[in-house]
């Protein structure tokens, strides 16, 4: 196909399938690929947008061991991205450097919300994965050498990375969403923690699927082999979170 032709018409049958316009946080216009139901669909609980008072009922055990794994997984996945990135960023840059400002706008995107992550676990003394060590430098390996194969690769590196990402972003927010919704008809307030959560993980769910729409204007379907490149990186992301909410 030409790499000629504009980007949404190179995404081909299974990107075209995930498309999705996302009402929330999005800049205007832009196409949010998604590798769930689109975002503007959602629930909108009423009480996500009115102020909160200090009181509200404790979440349940299995709600708290829900949180503990997706906590537990968000941030091993934006170590891995800052990781990927990093090593993308050097070949990438050096070969191509109109794409520097891009490479470090997802680098920075991608830091704020380990960030935030870091400073979750830490305040609610929820423990990081133990893989930990071993997904930094698997994340090490495949930025690299990704980045060391061409633009294209590291193009499908993100579309691989960020389509697995937003089906697990997705999840959660629909989850969370959920646990809202079960509240408010209870006449339960939801809490300003559960509240801010909610908005936090949305917001980086579409910054991911950003990520997504520049790789696809990147030619990251360009890729040789592209099927089995994003094929073996989407299995190893699905992997490594089975993993990381275990262990």
């Amino acid at each position: 196909m030409s790499p000629s032709l504009p980007a949404r018409a190179r995404l081909g049958p299974f990107a075209s399938q995930l498309r999705a316009r996302c009402s929330n946080n999005a800049v205007p216009g832009r196409t949010i690929i998604s590798s769930s139901a689109s975002p503007a669909t959602e629930p909108a609980p009423d009480s996500l947008d009115k102020p909160q008072g200090s009181r509200r009922k404790p979440l349940s055990a299995a709600q708290k061991q829900f949180l503990d794994r997706a906590l537990r997984v968000n941030q091993a996945g934006e170590l891995a991205a800052t990781l990927i990135y990093t090593a993308q960023a050097p070949p990438i840059n050096k070969a191509h450097p109109h794409l520097r400002p891009l490479m470090k706008h997802m680098y920075d995107q991608e830091a704020g919300h380990f960030k935030y992550f870091n400073e979750i676990l830490a305040k609610h003394r929820i423990r990081p994965t133990a893989m930990y060590p071993m997904w930094s430098a698997a994340a090490t390996v495949l930025g690299w050498s990704t980045g060391v194969l061409g633009r294209e690769a590291a193009m499908a590196c993100t579309e691989a990375v960020e389509t697995e990402i937003g089906e697990h972003y997705n999840g959660q927010v629909r989850e969370l969403l959920g646990w809202v919704e079960g509240m408010e008809a209870r006449g339960e307030e939801v809490g300003e923690e559960l509240q801010g959560l909610v908005k936090q993980i949305r917001r980086i769910r579409d910054e991911e699927l950003e990520h997504l729409d520049h790789a696809v204007e990147n030619d990251a379907k360009q890729a040789n082999p592209y099927e089995l490149l994003t094929g073996v990186i989407r299995v190893g992301c699905r992997g490594a979170i089975w993993v990381s909410e275990k262990v």
